[in-house]
């Protein structure tokens, strides 16, 4: 993996190509990023670099990046976070994820990364969490067979046998039952960029991110091609 970048969802939308096909994108605020750490095998016992993301409000520190004392939060906590942003030479980042890649030294504390770092057509793997749908039964949560719709079956959406009576008499892990629905990081591989405006950091991709509005996706070059 050589390319990756962290976003936020913006929603979703449709596109016509030049030919007039019609084609369902998800909108992507794609960075701009600042590198604040680049992790080597020799520091810390593997090559990475770390990816900051989305202002943070200074209040929630103790120092801002001026050095200025913030009273809301007289309890000295957040002094090593303000510190490894400013020896990074950035603000505070709301968002703060690593990234294995394959060419570390290319990059330095400081560094932007923005959308442009990918190109149109290229293949992706999106991660974010999916949405919370709370407690949810097991024919929302797992699409099973509901029973009959008579009105003196009384067996609408139950889910069903659960284990026997006999030997071993209890329920195998694993059994898909009632129980919270979503909330769970997903990853969808093997989407492709279909646009990308390199000036207002914006990548559109073909189909569907999981997750809310506004929430992180983190995008990587994909793992595997699709044929």
């Amino acid at each position: 993996m050589k390319k990756a970048i962290l976003a936020t969802k913006v929603g979703m939308t449709q596109i016509f190509n030049e030919d007039g096909v019609l084609t369902p994108v998800t909108v992507l605020q794609a960075g701009p990023c600042v590198v604040t750490q680049v992790k080597t095998v020799d520091n810390d016992g593997y090559d990475a670099v770390q990816v900051g993301f989305g202002e943070k409000k200074e209040r929630v520190t103790t120092k801002d990046v001026s050095g200025k004392k913030v009273i809301r939060n007289p309890h000295g906590a957040g002094k090593a976070e303000v510190g490894h942003f400013k020896k990074a030479g950035t603000t505070p980042k709301k968002f703060v994820r690593e990234f294995r890649l394959e060419n570390v030294a290319d990059y330095n504390a400081g560094d932007e990364i923005k959308a442009d770092i990918f190109a149109e057509g290229d293949k992706i793997d999106v991660t974010a969490k999916s949405k919370g749908k709370g407690y949810a039964g097991g024919i929302k949560r797992f699409g099973m067979k509901s029973g009959p719709s008579a009105h003196g079956s009384k067996y609408h959406r139950h889910a069903g046998s659960n284990g026997s009576a006999t030997t071993p008499g209890r329920v195998f892990k694993g059994k898909k039952m009632p129980g919270h629905m979503g909330n769970v990081r997903v990853t969808v591989q093997n989407l492709e960029i279909v646009k990308i405006d390199v000036e207002n950091n914006v990548i559109l991709v073909k189909g569907a991110v999981p997750g809310p509005k506004k929430s992180l996706v983190m995008i990587k070059e994909t793992v595997k091609t699709g044929k």
